[in-house]
Formats: C-alpha cells, sequence, structure tokens
C-alpha cells in the first residue's frame, strides 16, 4: 500500500514570546528561527520515518529549496513535487513558555494546485492506495472526487477548519483525522464532551472512520461500533507545532503496514510525545527507530 500526500510546504518563522501578543501590543520575542514545516509536509516526513512508502505532491516557490531537501532527506519520493515562480508558503508561530502556540498561515505556493496537476500526479497510483489531504492548499474537493474514481482510500484531515471545506464531498472521505475542535465542528454539536462528539459524528457519517485526538485525553479510532482508545505519554512539552502531524502521519503509516488499530494508535501516541518534547515542526519528528526505544 503506497500513500499520496498531496499537501503544503511551509517555511516556518518561529519566535519564542513569554506570551502569545494582545491586539494593539507590540512584544519582544525572546528568540527566533526557520524550520521547514506545514501540514503536508509534516504529515510527509511522519509517515516516512515511521516506514511508509510515501510521495509527496505540491508546489513550492523560488525560495522552497529548504523545504525540498527536508522531504529527500527523510526518505520521502521526490518525483511529483514541483517548483513555480513566487514565495512558497510559510507560517509565522508564536510559541509561549507553556508550549502553546498561535500561528498565521500565507498559502503562497500551496495555493497554486490546479486540476490538470492533480491528474498527473494521480496516474501513477491505483485502486486500495492512500491519498492523505489537508486544508491548506487548493483543489481538495477535486482530488477526493479523482480518488474516489480510482478506488483510493481518500484520508482528510480537515485543518484549519474553514469554508473552503464546502468543496469536499465528505461521502467520499473513508478516513477522517481530526481533534476534537475538527470533529465538533464537522458533526455541528456545541457540546464539548468526547462522548457526545464521538456520537454525533457517527451519525451523520456512519460510513466513514474517524481517528480523534482529545488533547490530555488521548486519542481513539472509531467506525460504527468499533471504537478504540489511546492515552497520551506524559512528558513535558517543549513545542506541540507539528504534535498533530506526527500524530497522523504515524497511525497512517502503522495502518500501511498492516498493524491492528490499537497498535497504530500506540505508536501514533509515542511518536506524538516525541514530538512535543522537542523544538520545532519537522524536525522534531521521531523515526521509528525513536519510537520503538521510547515504546521499550
Amino acid at each position: 500500500m503506497r500513500v499520496l500526500s498531496l499537501g503544503s510546504l511551509n517555511i516556518d518563522k518561529v519566535y519564542s514570546v513569554d506570551h502569545i501578543v494582545n491586539p494593539k501590543e507590540t512584544i519582544e520575542s525572546t528568540s527566533y528561527n526557520n524550520f521547514c514545516g506545514g501540514k503536508g509536509l509534516n504529515q510527509s516526513v511522519a509517515l516516512a520515518r515511521a516506514g511508509a512508502d510515501v510521495s509527496h505532491a505540491g508546489m513550492i516557490g523560488e525560495d522552497g529549496t529548504m523545504l525540498a531537501d527536508a522531504l529527500r532527506e527523510s526518505g520521502v519520493r521526490m518525483d511529483l513535487l514541483r517548483t513555480v515562480d513566487g514565495p512558497s508558503g510559510h507560517a509565522v508561530i508564536q510559541i509561549d513558555p507553556h508550549a502553546q502556540n498561535c500561528i498565521i498561515i500565507f498559502g503562497g505556493s500551496n495555493r497554486r494546485i490546479t486540476p490538470q496537476y492533480i491528474d498527473e500526479v494521480m496516474e501513477g497510483f491505483d485502486a486500495g492506495d492512500v491519498l492523505l489531504l489537508q486544508n491548506e492548499i487548493s483543489g481538495n474537493g477535486y482530488a477526493i472526487e479523482k480518488a474516489h474514481e480510482k478506488g483510493m482510500i481518500v484520508v482528510l484531515n480537515p485543518s484549519p477548519y474553514d469554508s473552503r471545506l464546502d468543496e469536499c464531498d465528505y461521502s467520499k472521505v473513508d478516513i477522517f483525522m481530526v481533534n476534537e475542535v475538527e470533529g465538533r465542528l464537522m458533526a455541528g454539536c456545541e457540546s464539548e464532551d468526547p462522548q457526545i462528539i464521538r456520537e454525533s459524528l457517527k451519525k451523520a457519517f456512519p460510513k466513514a472512520a474517524f481517528v480523534l485526538t482529545l488533547g490530555e485525553a488521548g486519542s481513539c479510532y472509531f467506525k460504527g461500533d468499533e471504537e478504540y482508545f489511546q492515552p497520551i505519554f506524559s512528558v513535558k512539552a517543549v513545542d506541540t507545532t507539528a504534535a498533530g502531524d506526527t500524530f497522523c502521519g504515524y497511525f497512517l503509516s502503522s495502518m500501511a503496514l498492516g498493524l491492528p488499530i490499537p497498535q497504530c494508535l500506540k505508536r501514533a501516541a509515542a511518536a506524538s510525545a516525541i514530538c512535543v518534547s522537542r523544538s520545532g515542526a519537522s524536525p522534531s519528528i521521531p523515526t521509528s527507530e525513536e519510537v520503538d526505544a521510547f515504546l521499550k
């Protein structure tokens, strides 16, 4: 089972601050770093480091050499990546001493993905292969349609959750990777109770599988009457920026490798715990060897 990760690539501009800036306030950053990120890149790196056969499709700008290098160094297949004129996507990230973050995203080249490009990148994939999408690129609605027609397993991480998702036919998505906020919005549920969110999602999307992350309450997988739960591994958090992407990549890689769902959740939780204990987005994502050592 191969994975096609059609997703964003961002240059993350990370500022360490005493607190997240308030309206009309000017504050000084205590440090600044550039990291490779974007939900698509992070998920592809996590998939590759976890052992999946993953190809990344996406667009970088003229300033995106570091992004291509990060994918290549992690073992991601690169033949579908394209370079276009203009800037790459980037993110401005504030991180406070409690590892909480605040993020502004500029789409850049991520918003230049066309139906023609999607047709091109899907030519080499077949029924049973996985298409992984998130909401930082253009063309998701078309990509879902084409992948569904081919019989691919369509996985959607609807983040950031906004009106651009309206173009997506959720009935053609096989697996949703969501946190509690995204799950509540998808279900149209006002309650923050995880059980009510789960039941609302089951009712709204009876044919889909969900992987739901719940912060300190852990994570779960459910589809119909099938449910599995996984607690978190407690670590000191330094930077939570790529935690969800790491969880997503490790879960899907474990699934692609044929592991049972409880083990997929456990490996994803361990990888996410390692990730939050480090700084940066893609640099914080652990290798499978590190996850195995952590679990021992």
